[in-house]
């Protein structure tokens, strides 16, 4: 079953099929550039997504040439009060965080450019599949305005010096170098990114709701905790984890030999 809607003057398309929600950014003409409208739509949508029984997976996506070229500089630019920005970065920060917490996995599938607050949205992704000619930047640095806020993301994805020669030179960076240093998990040419993306999602998609939404939450709580703390908490993740009911069947059908039925509890 298939259900697409525009939502916010289009600014946003979604696409429900199979448990995975497709988010696409429509503003081609802009390359998807993220005026703090178009942050708020998307907000808003995985505000509506984190309550959603009926997905299990969201893909990202943008339309047009490129993925996402970063914040409007056209918006910013006729806007020079200070209280503009404020709402701009905390914004973006708030949409950043709302993929982070989104008890659902988050793939972006990345065509063309991301660059500055659109390489941050890759980062922000749980996965990325980016297509072979795709590039990356945090350019800010050549245009006096460092990325600081992509740095949050990038630097959480990257090692330190590869996300520091990104952001200290702002040039751009190949699909295949993106996924050298982790940034992207799979390159593919063009005519293959639109099925590779639907099977790694659709993999995630079949498995139990419950499961995904746990671990998913586990694994950036654990992350910046020292081992031993990391280790406590992960243990007791386990423990409530072994008492639900998926857990279980899932268990059952292991030793069974045969296909778990989820119940997403």
């Amino acid at each position: 079953m298939t259900d697409t809607q525009a939502t916010s003057n289009s600014l946003i398309i979604r696409e429900d099929k199979n448990k995975i929600c497709y988010i696409t950014i429509n503003r081609p003409k802009a390359y998807n550039s993220l005026s703090v409208e178009c942050m708020e739509a998307l907000i808003r949508e995985f505000e509506v997504l984190s309550t959603d029984s009926s997905v299990n997976v969201v893909i990202l996506g943008g339309s047009g040439k490129g993925f996402c070229a970063g914040h409007d500089l056209k918006e910013m630019s006729s806007n020079s009060d200070r209280t503009f920005y404020e709402k701009t970065f905390r914004t973006c920060s708030t949409l950043m965080l709302a993929i982070t917490h989104l008890p659902k996995p988050v793939i972006a599938k990345v065509h063309g450019i991301a660059t500055a607050a659109g390489c941050q949205l890759v980062a922000s992704c749980d996965l990325a599949v980016a297509e072979e000619n795709a590039r990356f930047s945090t350019p800010g640095v050549n245009i006096g305005l460092f990325c600081s806020t992509p740095m949050v993301a990038l630097s959480r994805n990257v090692a330190r010096k590869h996300a520091m020669e990104m952001l200290l030179c702002g040039d751009m960076i190949s699909a295949q170098r993106a996924y050298e240093i982790g940034l992207v998990n799979r390159v593919v040419p063009l005519e293959q990114l639109e099925q590779v993306t639907d099977d790694l999602a659709a993999r995630i998609a079949s498995k139990s709701s419950l499961t995904l939404k746990i671990g998913k939450k586990a694994f950036y709580d654990q992350v910046d905790k020292d081992i031993r703390s990391a280790y406590e908490y992960c243990s007791q993740v386990m423990v409530e984890n072994m008492m639900s009911r998926d857990a279980k069947e899932g268990i059952a059908a292991f030793m069974e030999k045969r296909t778990p039925v989820w119940c997403g509890e």
